[in-house]
């Protein structure tokens, strides 16, 4: 085995990005604290040609030296916009037909592994590193979906969190 370098990987570049066909997910980051862990997303939504990010509330926006720090330039290739209030955010991807999916531990909640995809283009909630979403938000949510967890721990970093939902969705759309 030989580890490749950027060159041997055959990357798209950001005009290819742009045109490409993007899987029908939009992440809503509802009052993210860490503008690392919002790097962190748009890098992960890039790999994963997420259609955008809607960052609402507190969360930090580009131009940012913390998210530069860790989005590594994808903030210049996935499609993203800022909204103030993450319930007019939420009310609009309704309006435009979007199945709203919030990642929260609550009663009922379906796992992660046994969530179905709807035929509708999906929008994601992801919540606050402390408060996680806002039950204001988790009321207009059609389905909230929980990651399975065994340890002592009872959550997962947001930034872990969307890569794992994303990865899982990704799997889904492509098999």
């Amino acid at each position: 085995m030989k580890k490749l370098k950027n060159k041997d990987l055959q990357r798209i570049n950001i005009e290819e990005f742009k045109i490409a066909k993007k899987i029908p997910i939009t992440i809503v980051l509802d009052n993210v604290r860490s503008a690392l862990n919002v790097g962190s997303v748009f890098r992960t939504s890039d790999a994963f040609l997420i259609e955008k990010i809607i960052l609402c509330g507190i969360t930090a926006i580009p131009p940012n030296k913390e998210i530069r720090k860790a989005a590594l330039g994808s903030t210049d290739s996935v499609n993203w916009k800022y909204v103030k209030s993450t319930t007019e955010a939420v009310q609009q991807l309704i309006k435009e037909g979007y199945y709203i999916v919030g990642i929260e531990q609550v009663e009922n909640s379906t796992l992660l592994n046994e969530f179905e995809l709807p035929k509708n283009p999906v929008a994601i909630i992801m919540g606050n590193e402390v408060n996680g979403v806002d039950q204001q938000i988790i009321n207009l949510c059609n389905q909230v979906v929980e990651i399975p967890q065994f340890g002592t721990k009872h959550s997962l970093n947001i930034a872990v969190t969307t890569g794992i939902v994303i990865w899982d969705l990704w799997r889904k759309l492509n098999t």
